[in-house]
C-alpha cells in the first residue's frame, strides 16, 4: 500500500472530493483525520473508512479559526502519534457579478479558501518540520484563471497557487513538499446546483466532454502524497479535462 502507516488530515473531508480522498488514502494504508465543519459528514465518512477496515478520526473544524485548526493538528498527533500529510480541500463559493458582490460574500470565500488554507499549512508544518518530513497538498481551481461572477473565488484560488509556491520554497529544507491540485468542473455539491442547460453548455466546452468524478481528483492527491512525487514541489496540476489548455 502506498501510504501504509502514514497519517493524513483531509479538510472538507465530509463529502465530495474530500470524501473520495479520505477513502482512497485509507485504502492505501493511511490513518485519516476526516475534518469538516459538518461533523455529521465527517462522522459518516470516518464510519465508511472504519467499516472498510481502516482507521479514521472525525473532527469538526472551521478552518478560519486558528484555535480550531491547532486543535485539529493536535488531535491527529494525539490519536495517531504523528502527522505526515495535509490535504487542504475545504472550500466554498458565493458567486455574484463584482459590482453586486457583497463584502460578506467576498470575506467568506477568501477567509475559507485562502486564509483557511494558510492556517492549516501553518499549523501542520510545525510537527512536519520537527520530523523533517511532510506532504502538503492544496486546492486551487480552474477558476484561478478567471471566471465571470467569481471575483472572490478566483482571487482566493489564485492566492492558493502563490501560497503553495512560497511555502514550497520555505519548507523544502525540511523535506516538506507543497503542491497544488486545480480541479475543473467536478461532480460535487458545488456543481450540483448549476442549472442543467448551463451545465450542458459548460460540459460541451471541456475537451473531454464531461465533468470529473471526485475519485479522479483524489487520485492526484494520492500521487502528490506518495513516494512517486518525492522530487516534485511547488507545482500546480490542473485536473480539468483539458479546458485550461485553451485559456
Amino acid at each position: 500500500m502506498r501510504l501504509r502507516d502514514r497519517v493524513a488530515i483531509v479538510t472538507g473531508g465530509g463529502a465530495g472530493i474530500g470524501e473520495a480522498t479520505g477513502l482512497l488514502f485509507a485504502q492505501e494504508g493511511a490513518k485519516v483525520v476526516v475534518a469538516d465543519v459538518d461533523l455529521a459528514g465527517a462522522e459518516r465518512v470516518a464510519g465508511l473508512i472504519k467499516a472498510g477496515g481502516g482507521e479514521a478520526l472525525p473532527f469538526r473544524v472551521d478552518v478560519r479559526n486558528p484555535a480550531e485548526v491547532t486543535n485539529m493538528v493536535g488531535a491527529a498527533i494525539k490519536t495517531f502519534g504523528t502527522l505526515d500529510i495535509l490535504v487542504n480541500n475545504a472550500g466554498v463559493n458565493r458567486d455574484a457579478i463584482a459590482k453586486r458582490m457583497t463584502e460578506e460574500q467576498w470575506d467568506l470565500v477568501v477567509d475559507i479558501n485562502l486564509k483557511g488554507t494558510f492556517l492549516c499549512c501553518q499549523a501542520a508544518s510545525v510537527p512536519m518540520m520537527e520530523k523533517k518530513y511532510g506532504r502538503i497538498i492544496n486546492t486551487s481551481s480552474i477558476g484561478s484563471l478567471g471566471n465571470i461572477g467569481q471575483a472572490n473565488y478566483s482571487a482566493s484560488k489564485a492566492g492558493v497557487i502563490g501560497l503553495t509556491r512560497t511555502l514550497a520554497l520555505e519548507l523544502a529544507k525540511y523535506n516538506i513538499l507543497v503542491n497544488c491540485v486545480a480541479p475543473g468542473a467536478t461532480k460535487t455539491q458545488m456543481t450540483a446546483g448549476i442549472p442543467p442547460e448551463i451545465a450542458a453548455k459548460f460540459q460541451e466546452s471541456i475537451p473531454l466532454k464531461r465533468f470529473a468524478e471526485p475519485s479522479e481528483i483524489a487520485a492526484m492527491h494520492l500521487f502528490f502524497a506518495g513516494a512517486e512525487a518525492s522530487y516534485i514541489t511547488g507545482q500546480v496540476i490542473f485536473v480539468d479535462g483539458g479546458i485550461s489548455v485553451g485559456l
